[in-house]
């Protein structure tokens, strides 16, 4: 077969693809899993959404792949409206269902792969580290790396940086880990000891003893 024959193939293939598989297919969005048709399906799962798009309608279509857009007809601007909106849906939706069985399980496989990234704490030995978001409201925020084993939260890559951290919630990286304990750190990371001279500095010695003075003195 020609390489001008195959080409075409694949651009067939992509084509045929729905909303929901190219969007998961993109390299830039490793982080999310597929949503099962089914649970797209049920108009329960988009309860509370509707606020957040000015046509609701044509992206749950296109969440659904119900509809095709006829982009000839639409300016630039509608269609980076729409797809904004579908992107931001697909969003919430996903933050609701990886807290289900199903979708605990998807991301479970991703976090055993290290595809959300590795712990940047040294005595975390690239612990891998699991999407959270600090809302659970969108625009208030990026997606962060929580690591299980310092229970720290982190800024993800810079590529990463414009995924809304609502996307994973402040509940799924924490439900994970209690309803499969065995994906948690079987130790905990050894805690860095400051040392002058190689003697330990005593506890009542803290960094910020200036900062708490001050604080005192602003409250009296």
């Amino acid at each position: 077969m020609s390489s001008e024959g195959s080409n075409s193939d694949k651009e067939i293939e992509q084509t045929q693809q729905s909303w929901v598989e190219k969007f998961c297919l993109s390299p830039r969005n490793i982080f999310f899993c597929y949503i099962d048709s089914e649970y797209l399906k049920s108009n329960f799962n988009f309860t509370g959404l509707k606020k957040y798009s000015k046509n609701f309608r044509t992206v749950v279509k296109i969440l659904r792949d119900e509809v095709t857009l006829d982009l000839e007809k639409m300016s630039k601007e509608e269609q980076e409206q729409i797809e904004n909106e579908t992107q931001l849906i697909y969003g919430l939706l996903h933050a609701r269902y990886i807290v289900t069985d199903e979708g605990m399980m998807r991301m479970a496989k991703k976090y055993q792969k290290g595809i959300f990234g590795k712990c940047p704490q040294v005595f975390c030995k690239r612990q891998p580290c699991l999407p959270i978001g600090r809302s659970d409201t969108p625009h208030k925020g990026s997606v962060k790396h929580y690591c299980p084993k310092c229970r720290d939260v982190y800024l993800a890559k810079t590529k990463f940086r414009r995924i809304d951290g609502a996307y994973f919630g402040t509940t799924f990286a924490h439900m994970l880990l209690n309803v499969h304990p065995q994906l948690s750190p079987r130790e905990a990371p050894r805690k860095y000891v400051p040392k002058i001279f190689g003697f330990e500095i005593h506890p009542s010695v803290s960094p910020y003893q200036e900062d708490e003075e001050d604080e005192k003195e602003k409250n009296n």
